[in-house]
């Protein structure tokens, strides 16, 4: 069966396999190595250990780098100096975005930012960071990767760094408001996608791919990064709690925007936007007249052309079957569960 043909619930289910398959090495390595720093502070011990033991589960980026690599006819094996700093770094990233976001809970856990506090949280993202971009550096030099390569990927990872920077400083005068267009949340979606691109691109370049193959694998993972943010803006309707917090600290969801369009629509979701408490079934009243709306079907059609054009980059790709069908079937698990109710996350990205 062709991926493009399962469904997105069971490629998530087989997406799963495989994360623990590839992944698992690279995050083992990753605690191992920020672990065994000495902390004396015991509180920031106590959450660094919370991030990295119970927290912390990323088996897709690392599973990423390895089939990107595979895909070019490269050894997947080459990626672990890369993943383990990547696992790291990309764990700052997420601890800092959840201080500014002010997250306190994701996927029903707390965060380090919601469990410690502000200031250990940003002491965490920062030892993370720092201990990623030293192993960044030296694993690249002990691995033999050559200079021109080493200098690509660092500039990849700067210029990642930046656009991610850059997004999220675009988004912070977007809060709490209800006029914002579509097409300016998508350019910000599209630039926080570029984590997601830093790895297919950094794996297509040490897998030896053409220049063809690696500007392919940077769209498809540009593409798939953006497939995943909207996959968590139709999940967070469906999570109250996350759901509260987007009104309040954050950007609405798309479906939620392209609902407000409409001047009939608009006046009924602001009426209870303008609350100074979110209750459980105000969250579900707007997820009732979101869908209502019919609003959420270019919310639907923009995913199904994202993923069409992933599909597209990849046939640019072909010199190992099985990793490109494993490509394929990762776009599938993050199509996100279109019901009205108890949809679940199961993925971290």
């Amino acid at each position: 069966m062709k991926p493009e043909d399962i469904n997105p619930e069971e490629a998530m289910k087989q997406i799963q396999k495989i994360f623990k398959k590839r992944g698992t090495k690279a995050l083992e390595m990753a605690r191992k190595e920020i672990l065994q720093e000495k902390i004396e502070c015991k509180e920031a011990k106590e959450a660094l250990t919370y991030f990295m033991t119970k927290y912390w589960h990323d088996l897709a980026r690392p599973s990423l780098l390895s089939l990107a690599c595979e895909a070019v006819g490269g050894n997947p094996e080459l990626t672990t100096s890369i993943a383990v700093p990547m696992t790291l770094i990309s764990g700052a990233i997420d601890i800092h975005d959840d201080i500014i976001d002010q997250s306190k809970t994701k996927d029903g856990r707390p965060t380090v930012y919601g469990k410690f506090g502000k200031d250990i949280a940003l002491l965490v993202g920062d030892a993370l960071l720092f201990n990623g971009l030293i192993l960044l550096s030296r694993g690249a030099v002990d691995n033999g990767i050559p200079d021109e390569k080493r200098r690509l990927i660092i500039d990849i990872i700067k210029n990642m760094f930046f656009e991610l920077g850059d997004a999220e400083a675009m988004e912070l005068p977007l809060r709490g408001r209800v006029d914002i267009s579509p097409d300016v949340y998508l350019q910000i979606v599209r630039k926080k996608a570029a984590d997601v691109e830093a790895h297919t691109k950094i794996s297509a370049i040490l897998g030896g791919g053409s220049k063809k193959e690696i500007e392919a694998l940077s769209e498809y993972g540009r593409l798939l990064g953006m497939l995943i943010i909207l996959r968590d803006d139709w999940i967070d309707m469906m999570d109250f709690e996350e759901t509260r917090n987007r009104i309040k600290r954050e950007c609405l969801p798309l479906p939620i925007l392209y609902a407000l369009q409409k001047s009939n629509v608009k006046s009924k979701i602001d009426s209870i936007l303008i609350k100074d408490t979110i209750t459980r079934k105000d969250a579900e009243t707007i997820l009732e007249i979101t869908y209502k709306s019919k609003r959420h079907e270019p919310f639907r059609n923009l995913v199904r052309d994202l993923e069409g054009e992933a599909s597209k980059k990849l046939k640019k790709v072909g010199k190992v079957g099985y990793a490109i069908r494993n490509l394929q079937l990762l776009l599938r698990a993050t199509i996100p569960p279109f019901k009205e109710a108890g949809a679940s996350n199961p993925t971290t990205f």
